[in-house]
């Protein structure tokens, strides 16, 4: 296949890969192929819809590592769903009356481009699909090879999405300083939100990082520095039943003989029951514009402390959320290998003409490939049944469950 342009753009949430990604597929394409000319559109398809973009100058090219040092994304990102014409109208975005679709696939013939790169979740991966095969029904070819980007790890069928891992290291590190507070105030109950709106994997894999550095720790339990009051002694994910009441007398026990609780909440967990509360009192749901809940709005971690705090016998409740500190990281060095092997995956399937995302397969033995767009979805669960969660579990004396409900 003959690439005269290629498009990189980068959109949802941040994380800990964004940067990085976008040096690789620099670097990449700079080593195979540098004639290409590249450029990345700024704020996701919000630059797309404004033909908004910036070139890949020889400076940028020649700097393109230094990417791999840094959090965020160089291009900026946005949420923007290419189908919902009417919140693109009201943010000016559009003008009234245009197709979304249409607005972007001109300007994408208009700049001549190839290949387009989309570094996101499912609805950035997908949107980019409906785009292409827009253009493809008027005659026009795009490639459209997507690298899966989210810290929920959600993916389907993606065994692991940029970031995850970084994300939770991340959120471990935050959790160092914030369970410090336990002795701040006699018997506090701490609440660590983490990020994960339908899936647990990231509250548990930063536990379980949280409690690999507990591991590596000394203590001197005669004198208060004790590893027992520094541990998480629940973990709340939305694939897990659990009951407030039984949970609570639980965790009532712990505050009577250690002094504090520390319970790591997935933002997801509890959802359909806060919702049905709001519901019931005819509250508004705030949702953005793919129809997602605003879970900062209607506050989960906030929701359990009200939930523990009177019955456990709290007298001080800190709720803190790790998300944004996780999720703008630079990528560490596990995520900086997977993030190598997938650009340089994703610019090989480029320069083939074969489109789809980037992953290890799940449903294909696990094997690196571009997986088709029609098999791509959101909202994977997390296993429950996993061995080192039900290890986490077993450790901080919690009943493991398998089922997808909050009883309270």
């Amino acid at each position: 296949m003959s690439l005269h342009k290629v498009a990189l753009l980068t959109a949802g949430g941040f994380a800990p890969c964004l940067s990085s990604a976008v040096g690789g597929l620099i670097g990449r394409y700079s080593d195979l192929a540098p004639e290409i000319e590249i450029i990345g559109y700024r704020y996701g398809y919000q630059g797309l819809l404004q033909g908004d973009s910036r070139p890949v100058t020889p400076a940028v090219r020649a700097g393109a590592r230094l990417m791999h040092q840094y959090g965020g994304s160089p291009l900026g990102n946005s949420r923007v769903k290419l189908t919902n014409a009417a919140d693109l109208t009201k943010r000016g975005l559009i003008p009234d009356g245009a197709d979304p679709l249409q607005v972007a696939a001109e300007q994408l013939m208009a700049d001549g481009v190839d290949v387009l790169h989309t570094i996101g979740g499912d609805d950035t991966n997908l949107t980019a699909a409906d785009l292409a095969r827009y253009l493809a029904d008027r005659g026009h070819d795009l490639t459209v090879v997507g690298l899966p980007k989210t810290i929920d790890n959600d993916i389907v069928p993606i065994k692991h999405s940029l970031g995850a891992w970084t994300a939770a290291e991340e959120g471990a590190r935050f959790a160092r300083n914030v369970v410090a507070e336990h002795n701040a105030n006699p018997r506090t109950l701490i609440v660590h939100e983490i990020m994960g709106r339908h899936c647990g994997w990231l509250t548990a894999a930063t536990a379980a990082a949280y409690a690999r550095w507990l591991g590596t720790q000394r203590w001197i339990p005669e004198f208060g520095l004790s590893r027992d009051a520094w541990n998480v002694h629940g973990v709340y994910i939305p694939e897990a039943v659990f009951d407030i009441e039984a949970e609570s007398a639980r965790l009532r026990e712990v505050m009577d003989t250690i002094g504090n609780v520390t319970v790591f909440v997935s933002e997801g967990a509890g959802v359909d029951t806060i919702l049905a509360e709001m519901t019931a009192r005819g509250a508004d749901i705030p949702r953005d514009p793919f129809g997602h809940v605003k879970l900062d709005k209607i506050n989960p971690g906030q929701w359990f402390a009200s939930q523990f705090a009177d019955r456990i016998g709290a007298e001080k409740v800190l709720v803190q959320k790790s998300g944004y500190f996780a999720r703008s990281a630079p990528a560490d060095e596990t995520d900086l290998l997977l993030i190598k092997q997938m650009t340089d995956y994703a610019v090989g399937s480029a320069l083939r003409g074969i489109p789809g995302v980037v992953g290890h397969d799940q449903e294909r033995g696990d094997q690196l490939r571009t997986v088709e767009f029609d098999r791509i979805a959101g909202a994977k669960k997390f296993d429950v049944t996993e061995t080192w969660y039900r290890g986490l579990l077993e450790e901080i004396g919690q009943p493991a469950a398998a089922a997808a409900t909050v009883h309270a």
